[in-house]
Order: structure tokens, then sequence, then C-alpha cells
């Protein structure tokens, strides 16, 4: 029903405005009682076969939504209904900023993919945090956290700060995502001396908590191998709890899509389909460099229960969807979870 008559009208709005539409409806749906288990019913899958145990934290699947979706996390719980293990919220700056001029997001029906040049459109991590303090579920939430559009590379880590301490007492682990094509400089803070003064001063303030928070870096899928290499040798470093691969590309090559309308597109990232043997290559490629010796979370590219098995295989302890969500509709977690039942992962 999703694929044949919702998504097509969806589809026929911009996407950011349906984007906010969508949101208020699942809110006004699940404000009366009933509803929330009703959507639990449809969409969940309960076996302790999925559990996951990473973190410290038990997931009770393997699939999360990935951040960008609930940027500012107005809907973690609502989302969490449909059947996921976890919601990542953010990318939260310290300041509240309003992202990139509109209109910033393009679907790419023909190649399942979308373009987006949000810019971390944000209310800020204080506002994020004041809404998780209600938090009615026990859905288990990630803090995707990045600095503010104004704030120069050399102050970055003042940034992350900021946002780890803000949100410190609200969410289950921390994401430092320094691989945005959106932010101006931002993917610069990839490089190894600078990434590692980052990543050991928001490991020194966790170290600070009486209960330390896992710490994960969310990496480009434009990274060399050789900057690969630099990864595996900074989280051994700075010994940090893991890694996000991957974020969004700059790559445009092989789309299907006409190439006057990616050209009207612009830049920003690439997420879909597009993106799905990049991000298992990654994803693999830490892995087997690494000997398995952090867990990875591999999200990218991922539409069906066909794609997440390959990215388990490849190495993922947990997968993330986003733009699968989109074009595949509420029901992915639920297809996902069934086929990695199916296959005995």
């Amino acid at each position: 029903m999703y694929k044949s008559i919702i998504k097509p009208i969806f589809f026929l709005w911009d996407p950011e405005k349906i984007h906010h539409i969508v949101f208020k409806i699942i809110k006004f749906l699940c404000a009366f009682p009933s509803v929330p288990s009703i959507i639990k019913s449809i969409y969940s899958v309960n076996d302790k076969r999925l559990e996951r145990k990473l973190f410290g934290l038990t997931f009770p699947n393997p699939v999360g939504l990935a951040a960008g979706f609930d940027k500012d996390a107005k809907l973690y719980d609502e989302l969490g209904y449909y059947g996921f293990g976890f919601i990542e919220i953010g990318t939260l700056t310290p300041k509240a900023q309003p992202g990139n001029d509109q209109p910033r997001m393009f679907r790419l029906p023909e190649d399942e993919g979308l373009i987006n040049r949000m810019g971390f459109n944000n209310g800020g991590a204080e506002a994020a945090a004041e809404r998780l303090k209600n938090r009615k579920s026990n859905i288990i939430v990630g803090g995707n956290i990045g600095k503010n559009k104004v704030t120069p590379n050399e102050d970055a880590v003042s940034d992350y700060e900021k946002c780890f301490e803000t949100l410190f007492d609200y969410v289950d682990y921390f994401v430092v995502n320094v691989s945005s094509p959106n932010t101006p400089g931002l993917r610069a803070l990839q490089d190894k001396e600078p990434l590692t003064k980052l990543l050991l001063r928001v490991k020194e303030l966790n170290a600070q908590k009486k209960n330390p928070k896992a710490i994960l870096l969310k990496i480009a899928p434009d990274l060399t191998n050789e900057q690969l290499d630099d990864i595996i040798v900074i989280v051994k470093e700075t010994k940090i709890d893991g890694v996000i691969a991957t974020n969004t590309t700059i790559d445009r090559s092989n789309l299907v899509t006409d190439k006057s309308r990616i050209e009207t597109c612009g830049a920003g990232g690439l997420s879909g389909k597009p993106l799905t043997k990049r991000a298992v290559e990654v994803v693999k490629y830490l892995s087997d460099k690494s000997n398995k010796s952090f867990p990875i979370i591999g999200v990218g590219g991922i539409h069906t229960g066909k794609d997440a098995v390959e990215m388990m295989k490849a190495g993922a302890s947990l997968v993330q969807v986003y733009t699968g969500f989109i074009y595949e509709g509420p029901g992915i977690a639920k297809k996902i979870n069934k086929e990695i039942l199916k296959q005995g992962l």
C-alpha cells in the first residue's frame, strides 16, 4: 500500500515539506492512547535472537534509524514504535542554526536516492535536551553531534564539548560527526591530527563522568584506503567505542538520473541505493583491516533485508536506514529483521 499509493502522493510534495507534514501526522496519531500499541503490533518483530549487546546497551534488534531524520529529537518515541531497535537524533550543534538555503533536498527516484545539503539545520542541543527529558519509551537514543557553521575548525572542539555536556544525561551513546559534506570545511576534521585531538578531548570529558557513554565516529564514504587506515589507527589510539560507516557521498558516478537533473540539484550529499556498494566496501575494509577490533554500525543504501544482511556479513554489528525508510516505507525495519532471522544472523 505504501509504495503503490502513499509514496506516489508524498512524492508530489517538496521532500522537506512532506517530511514536516508526516512528522505532524505521526505526532497527532500517536497522541491517542491506543495508537502506539497498534503501530507496534503491526511493525515490530519481537524475538530474542535479534538482540545485540554493544556499548553496554542491549539493542532489541540491530536495525536503527540514522541521524538526520529526527534532527531535533521531536519524534524519537513515536518513530521507535515502527520496529526500530534504536533511534539516532541530530546532527545537533551548540547553537540553533537555520542550515543552508532552500530548496536543499532532492529526490532521485530513478536511482532510489536523495541529494541533500541541509547544513545541520537544528534548534540547538539545549532545546533537544529539554525534549529528551520527556522520553516516554525505552527506545535507545543516540546523540549525533557536530559544530556550528560559523565556528572555525580551530575552535571546533569547543562546539563538540558543549554538545556533549548538554546531551550527556539524555542520550545513550554519542556520535561525533565530522563527515557531512554540507558544512564548509567540516570534512577537514577527518584528517588524522585534528580528529585525534577532537576524539581524545571527548574521551577525556567522558572519563570524568560517573557512567561514561559509548563514543562513536561517523565517517564519509569518500575516504581513500589510506585514510581508512588512519581511521583504524585513530580508533585504536583514542580508544573510542566504534565507527559508523558511512555518511552521504559527494560522488555522482553511475547514476541513472539525467545529468541535467543532477546539475539542477547542485551540491550536497547523495544517499540511498547509489551508496550501497561503497558503504559495504568501507565496512568490510575497516572490519578486515582491523581484525574486527571495534564495532561498526553500517549505514548507506540499505533498502532491503538483503542489503542489511550483506552489510552485516561485511562486518557491521548494527545497521541504520534513512533513505530506505523514505522509499520503502514504515515496514522497512520489520522486513529487515525478518530477513536477519531467516539468515540466522
